[in-house]
């Protein structure tokens, strides 16, 4: 890393910590980094080392290039760029106008405070990836893990985030216009 990376890293750090509205203690006890080595990496009194920046990434729920704003890297004309949305971290996975989108998501350990259902247009299939999710649809309250999948018109109130203060990673397939997903349990007999 060059040394314009290695100064942005600090205030990068900083603003993920207070986007999930986390602490030094509890970033602490979360990645076993001391609260004065946290401090003084959020300071640039510290130079950041891999060994410190892995465990924060997975604390933050980011990759350790979107830790770092590393440039992107690969095929030119592919650009799925992270966009952040309410502490939320979501990666396009399809550039098509219309249709199904699809998204991974990736929502960062935090409390279960704010849990406002919403309601708006389209239809929404969700699979979890790796940690447990909470989908709370109208009175309906469940917890996804790994493997498992819901779906749902998101004319119905609802709302999703970590089930237990963890990560949480899920696939997102969203039709804004309601299109579902055609899904085939299995494949059609020849007559």
């Amino acid at each position: 890393m060059d040394d314009d990376t290695l100064a942005s890293v600090g205030p990068r750090l900083r603003q993920l910590r207070q986007e999930r509205e986390a602490t030094l203690a509890e970033l602490s006890e979360q990645t076993g980094i001391s609260v004065s080595t946290l401090s003084r990496l959020e300071s640039g009194a510290r130079r950041p080392t891999l060994e410190l920046l892995l465990p924060l990434a997975r604390a933050h729920g980011v990759t350790l290039d979107e830790l770092v704003d590393a440039p992107p890297t690969g095929d030119p004309r592919v650009n799925l760029r992270a966009v952040k949305r309410g502490g939320m971290t979501m990666v396009p996975l399809t550039r098509r106008a219309g249709g199904i989108q699809a998204f991974k998501l990736v929502i960062p350990a935090r409390g279960t405070g704010h849990q406002d259902q919403q309601t708006h247009e389209g239809y929404e299939w969700l699979y979890v990836l790796d940690g447990r999710l909470r989908l709370r649809l109208a009175e309906h309250d469940v917890v996804l893990g790994p493997g498992e999948a819901a779906e749902f018109d998101t004319r119905v109130p609802h709302w999703f985030g970590p089930a237990d203060g963890k990560p949480v990673e899920l696939l997102s397939l969203f039709g804004k216009q309601g299109e579902r997903a055609h899904l085939r349990a299995r494949p059609r007999t020849r007559t």
